[in-house]
């Protein structure tokens, strides 16, 4: 892949690019996280999240390219996806926002990052908006897809139009028990099928999703999953460790971090104009990007340009 406008007169990384196909595992409070590291050791960290239903794969266009613009970069699995494990099997196996949140901050304490620009799309740029909001001095920057994904669980009692009740059919099945055994049973198929309807214009093939389906083998992925869905409306319990999070995050804090927002023009479940009044959230530089024929997963779909958003910030 060629690498973004400008990338060719970057200074040459100062220290040899490690190995970015070896995954490695590092242990926090909770989880043992896998995660793929390329780049100097002691470049500047970035790290890239990933979403639902996505894998790290979503970014093997993208890391290279950051990467030899001298970046260390860092891309985990998040909790229930992947060789990513809990250590604990009395551990809730929970989806919500604020364990996602503090994965990010465990993973940078555990590998001694105090500061990173945090990148991310779906789960994983909620947990990237989160330590950007909660823990600023952690996060030298931010991309974020489809903007403040900070969530209102109060707010989540009134209706949406219809429209979006429709493209979130998927939350609603989650939330019965025919979705969890739907998910169970058929966990490819489920994300396949939303691959399609969010990125209407990308034309992925079978060996492309293969690589990413193996991360919903994970034992803990169906559970994980269905307690996202099911909290982010009040259906479910949150995990009493993360509670004092998520009181904070109830209060829709600002973000001012260096921020740029990456949109699809064709998202299929956040619609484009949705992030269009979120600069109201951020009081640090913001700026914010519509990628042309671009859904749901920008860092796959539009890996220049996404590199290149990162590579703005710093």
């Amino acid at each position: 892949m060629p690498p973004p406008p400008g990338a060719a007169n970057l200074a040459p990384a100062p220290a040899p690019v490690q190995d970015a196909g070896m995954i490695r595992t590092i242990r926090t409070p909770v989880l043992e996280i896998a995660y793929t590291e390329s780049g100097p050791a002691e470049g500047p960290p970035v790290i890239l999240l990933h979403g639902f239903p996505y894998a790290p794969q979503g970014y093997d266009a993208v890391a290279p390219v950051l990467a030899a613009a001298g970046k260390r970069v860092i891309v985990p699995w998040l909790r229930g996806y992947g060789p990513t494990r809990f250590l604990d099997a009395a551990t809730p196996r929970s989806g919500q926002q604020a364990a996602l949140g503090k994965d990010l901050l465990d993973l940078m304490d555990a590998l001694a990052i105090p500061r990173a620009v945090l990148a991310g799309y779906d789960w994983g740029g909620r947990a990237a908006c989160i330590v950007a909001a909660l823990w600023p001095e952690r996060a030298a920057g931010l991309v974020t897809c489809t903007g403040y994904n900070i969530q209102d669980i109060a707010a989540s009692v009134h209706p949406a139009p219809a429209e979006q009740e429709h493209r979130w059919w998927y939350q609603y099945y989650f939330h019965t028990e025919r979705g969890r055994a739907g998910l169970e049973a058929d966990r490819r198929g489920i994300a396949r099928l939303l691959w399609r309807l969010w990125s209407p214009d990308w034309a992925f093939d079978d060996a492309t999703f293969a690589a990413s389906a193996t991360a919903f083998d994970n034992p803990d992925y169906v559970d994980v999953v269905i307690q996202s869905y099911r909290h982010r409306f009040g259906y479910a319990p949150g995990d009493p460790a993360l509670e004092g999070i998520e009181a904070r995050l109830a209060a829709k804090p600002p973000i001012p971090v260096p921020t740029i927002c990456v949109h699809g023009e064709t998202d299929g479940v956040g619609p484009v104009d949705g992030s269009a009044g979120h600069h109201r959230h951020f009081t640090g530089p913001y700026e914010r990007r519509v990628f042309p024929k671009v859904g749901h997963n920008p860092p796959q779909e539009a890996p220049e340009a996404f590199a290149r958003a990162i590579l703005d910030l710093n």
